[in-house]
């Protein structure tokens, strides 16, 4: 029994530690660009595995890197919450950093986390579940540092938050759109710079341990170790609020300078929201401008230069319905809304579209993975995958990076589609591991990350992988 508390309070008092600031991840897959890549260096040239991390939980969401440590959100048992910090240089048994669990996530997580001034945020809540929490952590020790609850029906975070001009943007579903003001906060009546909420947070901290071990001597079989539910929990100032219970945004925001681009869905079962992208105000929320869309958004924005890209499909990530799926990527101008072109096709576009030297690359439920010219709407070039493709792809230094539901990776070269190697995570004997790609792959410092899940089909609940792919 003592042995088992010393190690419990070991992790709780490593929690609370505070790190250095580390690199920005400022938005859904890294850039308005979305290619999953933000420092420009090139990805592996051969698909060698340098590591892996095998979990019982579920990974969903795209995954995102900061300076020391890889950021995965998953599913436990029962949809129940996990977000890891992974070591990027893991070694067998030291892989993961810090866990976020229940109590201190009590809503499923689907959403990938942003990354800015050593400060990490991200969503919880799904389509099954209503009202929803952003979260606030210190990136590399995973101190708790604000939540913001956001209630109501339909209400989830399920999309990534983007930093920009001090201000963190967010989609909500039916919460529609909200922007905070992260460096302020509220907590038990006073406003303090959050900067000042950490060494509060620290001293409650250090008081549940000194109670737990008057506890303890009282009575150690029944002493409870403190968990981080039970710190204070200040809540950042919502600045403005847009389309609440008119709008369902699951989709991540695009932040352009002084306009925030949404895209909203209308859905079917429920007669809610509305199949729109919205051009909104930065400062404000006022509307700029709007256009309807002819399938829902669930990709989200892309701006590449004056233009914004948008994929559509009018099925989500089920594959039972992936027969059934068709899509479409529209394209507007930037400042006035206007339509530049539209192009349908024949499976559905459910993750962003990727924008590099002058081409739109996407990834269709057909099994396709296209590139299409930004300025024309014209294939240029398309790669036939071995399963259907729910993941966007990962572009760096000419090379496209996208991996299906058959648990495939493939190397593609971005000027022609040729493909230049493919990776079967099932197969290798690094991995082993039959699993569907949902989040999408991203490249940092070289290597190319994704996480895999079973959520369903016939390897449905077996242990999912987090897997690296590197030159060394």
């Amino acid at each position: 029994m003592k042995r088992r508390f010393s190690a419990v309070i070991g992790v709780l008092v490593g929690v609370c530690v505070v790190g250095a600031g580390g690199a920005d991840w400022p938005t859904h897959r890294g850039n308005l660009e979305r290619t999953g890549n933000v420092d420009g260096q090139p990805g592996p040239k051969s698909p060698r595995v340098l590591w892996v991390h095998k979990a019982g939980e579920q990974f969903v969401a795209s995954p995102v890197a900061g300076d020391k440590h890889l950021y995965v959100s998953g599913l436990g048992a029962f949809n129940s919450a996990v977000f890891h910090a992974v070591n990027l240089d893991a070694r067998p048994g030291k892989q993961i950093a810090w866990s976020k669990l229940t109590p201190v996530l009590k809503l499923p997580v689907v959403s990938s986390p942003a990354v800015a001034e050593g400060k990490l945020i991200f969503g919880d809540g799904m389509h099954q579940t209503d009202g929803a929490v952003l979260h606030c952590l210190q990136a590399d020790s995973g101190l708790p540092l604000w939540q913001l609850p956001m209630p109501g029906r339909l209400v989830h975070l399920e999309g990534a938050p983007t930093f920009s001009g001090k201000r963190v943007y967010m989609s909500g579903g039916n919460a529609g759109v909200f922007c905070i003001d992260p460096t302020k906060v509220t907590l038990e009546g006073k406003e303090l710079d959050v900067s000042a909420v950490q060494p509060l947070l620290e001293k409650r901290w250090k008081e549940l341990l000194a109670r737990f071990e008057e506890d303890k001597k009282k009575d150690p079989d029944f002493a409870i170790p403190p968990n981080e539910d039970m710190l204070p929990k200040p809540s950042p100032k919502k600045l403005w609020q847009q389309g609440q219970d008119k709008w369902h945004v699951d989709a991540s925001l695009a932040v352009a300078g002084d306009k925030v681009l949404a895209a909203s869905s209308y859905l079917d079962d429920e007669k809610i929201g509305d199949r729109r992208l919205y051009c909104l105000k930065a400062s404000d929320g006022s509307v700029l401008w709007q256009q309807p869309l002819r399938l829902n958004p669930w990709a989200g924005p892309t701006v590449a230069g004056k233009v914004v890209v948008v994929g559509g499909s009018n099925i989500r990530f089920d594959p039972k319905t992936i027969a059934e799926g068709r899509g479409e990527v529209a394209v507007f101008d930037l400042e006035t809304g206007a339509v530049k072109w539209h192009k349908s096709l024949p499976g559905g576009v459910v993750s962003p579209v990727a924008a590099a030297a002058g081409l739109a690359v996407l990834c269709g439920t057909d099994g396709k993975v296209r590139a299409l010219d930004l300025a024309s709407g014209q294939e240029k070039w398309s790669y036939s995958a071995r399963g259907p493709l729910f993941a966007a792809p990962a572009i760096a230094s000419g090379v496209v990076y996208a991996a299906d539901l058959k648990g495939v990776v493939h190397a593609l070269q971005l000027a022609d589609g040729k493909g230049l190697w493919t990776l079967d995570l099932a197969a290798d004997p690094a991995v082993k591991a039959p699993g569907m790609v949902y989040g999408s792959p991203i490249v940092h410092q070289g290597r190319l990350y994704l996480a895999t899940c079973n959520l369903e089909g016939d390897h449905a609940r077996q242990p999912a992988v987090i897997v690296c792919i590197g030159e060394k």
